[in-house]
C-alpha cells in the first residue's frame, strides 16, 4: 500500500461513551445540528447532539443496518423486517417495503444518492460469500435490486460531479468505482478503486470529502483511513482506541469534524478492558470539510 508524501497520523477523542454493541450508520442532519447512528445489534436509533451531549434512542425492536434522514422530516431506518419511516419525534415506525424474504439476510448499510434515491445493502447473518446485493428505493417506495453477488454490502458514496459512485464490499477489502446516472439510477461496473491490506483491518462505513478523497471505518484496524480514489495512495489515518471502528461521517457547524461510531461486538473480556471506549462514538478535526449528506426524497 502507497503512503502519500504528505501522509499524516491524528488521534480521535471520545464524545459519547456509548457502549454501543454495534454502533454503525453515522450521518449529520444539519439542520437539527444531530448525528443519526444506529446500534444494530442493540436494535436503537440514536439521535446525539453535540452541543448539548444529548443521546436520544428510539428503541425499533429488530436489527437495523443504516438510517437515512427524510426531506420533509423522519427518517427511514432499514430493519431486519424491511425498510421503514421512523418519526424522530414520537419513534412511531410504519413499514414501506421489504424485499428480502429469508430469515438469515438482514440489511446492512446504506446511503441516499443525489437524486434522493435511497441505496442500501445487503449481508447473511453469518457473512457468508455471495449471499447479499445491493437495492436501490426510488422516491415512491418501490424498491429494486441492482447486484447480486456480493458478501457484506458496506459504505457507498457519490462523488460532487454525480457521475461516479463508490462501493465496499467488505470481505474483498476492496473499493469499486461506478459509472453512475444521476437521472435513472442506473450503474455500470468500472473500476476497482484501492484495495485495503490486511493489517489495516477490514473497510466498513465510508464517506467522502470536499476534494473527493474517501474516509474509511477500518474494522478491526482501530481508525479511519483516508484515501486517495484517483492514485490508490493512503493520505491520513485517524486513530481510535477502539479496534472495531466502523463508520465515520462528517458533522458539525461548518462540516469539519469527523464522527466515528465503534463496537464492542466481537471483543473478548481482555480486549474490553484494554479498549474500554469501545462501542463509544469517537471524534476528530482532520482540516478538511466533508459534504452534506444526501437525504430520502419522499413520495411515498
Amino acid at each position: 500500500m502507497r503512503k502519500a508524501k504528505n501522509y499524516s497520523e491524528m488521534e480521535a477523542a471520545l464524545v459519547l461513551d456509548a457502549k454501543a454493541t454495534l454502533g454503525e450508520g453515522a450521518i449529520w442532519h444539519p439542520a437539527e445540528k444531530r448525528l443519526y447512528w444506529v446500534d444494530i445489534e442493540g436494535r436503537m436509533l440514536h439521535l446525539y447532539d453535540p452541543a448539548t451531549e444529548e443521546d436520544k434512542v428510539w428503541p425499533v425492536e429488530e436489527r437495523v443496518g443504516t438510517v437515512v434522514p427524510v426531506v420533509n422530516g423522519g427518517a427511514l431506518v432499514a430493519l431486519q423486517n424491511g425498510i421503514h419511516f421512523i418519526d424522530t419525534e414520537t419513534g412511531e415506525l410504519k413499514s414501506v417495503v421489504n424485499p428480502i424474504k429469508v430469515d438469515d439476510i438482514r440489511f446492512n448499510d446504506g446511503k441516499c444518492d443525489p437524486a434522493g434515491r435511497f441505496w442500501v445493502g445487503t449481508m447473511a447473518l453469518d457473512s457468508r460469500e455471495g449471499a447479499a446485493v445491493l437495492y436501490r428505493m426510488e422516491q415512491d417506495g418501490s424498491i429494486k435490486q441492482v447486484l447480486d453477488n456480493l458478501s457484506v454490502s458496506n459504505g457507498i458514496v457519490w462523488t460532487a460531479d454525480h457521475k461516479t459512485m463508490y462501493l465496499i464490499d467488505t470481505p474483498t477489502r476492496k473499493v469499486q468505482a461506478f459509472a453512475y446516472d444521476q437521472e435513472t439510477g442506473a450503474i455500470r461496473k468500472e473500476r476497482e478503486v484501492l484495495s485495503i491490506p490486511d493489517w489495516e483491518g477490514k473497510p466498513d462505513g465510508m464517506t467522502i470529502d470536499e476534494h473527493g478523497n474517501l474516509w474509511i471505518a477500518l474494522y478491526g484496524g482501530s481508525g479511519v483511513g483516508c484515501w486517495d480514489p484517483e492514485t490508490g495512495e493512503m493520505l491520513h489515518k485517524v486513530n481510535v482506541p477502539a479496534p472495531h471502528t466502523t463508520s465515520c461521517a462528517f458533522g458539525g457547524e461548518r462540516l469539519d469534524t469527523l464522527y466515528i461510531t465503534t463496537a464492542r461486538d466481537g471483543l473478548d473480556n481482555d480486549l474490553l478492558q484494554k479498549y474500554p471506549q469501545s462501542g463509544g462514538i469517537f471524534a476528530v478535526k482532520p482540516d478538511v470539510r466533508g459534504v452534506p449528506a444526501n437525504f430520502f426524497m419522499n413520495r411515498l
